[in-house]
């Protein structure tokens, strides 16, 4: 699993994610200069760790390297989370307490994530009873509520 990427590596991993496209190591820089002081060693080297940590790929082109995300940051926030519950000793508990700093904004992001992984319990109905199999009459089962 991931370990957490150090606040540089995240600045530049930020900027190759939003970009969506192969990047230089010149206009990782140019853009990280409108917030910070930075030498182009040193986000050369980043760069270079962040290939080395499987990270990014890199292409060559002319004297300099294209970098491309390896995979989204979806992907990494996910198996940070997943990393993160899976050192807990009561997995429950864990997300509990998760849910419970959990803003509006993101109760609803999870919820709307619940659905479009959940699978349904049984079949499909045609009357809206997840109880009742598409084509069979709920009054008509044995049992309690049947017959």
């Amino acid at each position: 699993m991931p370990r957490p990427l150090g606040e540089l590596e995240d600045a530049v991993m930020t900027r190759v994610w939003k970009w969506n496209r192969p990047v230089t190591v010149r206009e990782v820089l140019e853009d990280l200069q409108k917030e910070r002081s930075i030498a182009y060693t040193t986000v050369m080297t980043v760069m270079d760790n962040l290939h080395q940590k499987g990270w990014v790929r890199r292409e060559s082109e002319g004297r300099a390297y294209r970098y491309e995300a390896v995979s989204t940051r979806a992907a990494y926030a996910a198996a940070l989370m997943n990393e993160a519950w899976s050192r807990s000793d009561n997995a429950a508990a864990a997300l509990v307490a998760f849910f419970g700093m959990m803003s509006e904004e993101q109760r609803r992001a999870l919820q709307d994530a619940m659905r479009i992984v959940q699978l349904p319990e049984t079949p499909e109905t045609d009357d809206g009873d997840a109880g009742t199999p598409v084509g069979e009459n709920p009054d008509s089962r044995d049992g309690p509520g049947g017959r």
